[in-house]
């Protein structure tokens, strides 16, 4: 069974801003996928088991942008 949460992310505008975003979120052990709504800043993480806000926030910040 997999895990859904949603967060919302500041600064991002274009596609390329959510393909950096999805890039560095993809990279953590476990995110089996990543949606990024770019209208709301909604971030939908899947990933097998829940994941550590902390690994979160600081994939956010290495794409350049924040975890709201």
């Amino acid at each position: 069974m997999s895990e859904q949460t949603t967060y919302t992310v500041a600064g991002m505008t274009c596609g390329h801003c959510a393909a950096s975003v999805t890039e560095e979120l993809t990279a953590i052990g476990g995110v089996s996928g990543v949606e990024v709504d770019l209208a709301t800043g909604a971030v939908t993480v899947t990933s097998a088991a829940a994941l550590d806000r902390g690994a979160i926030a600081a994939a956010v910040t290495e794409a350049g942008y924040q975890l709201t």
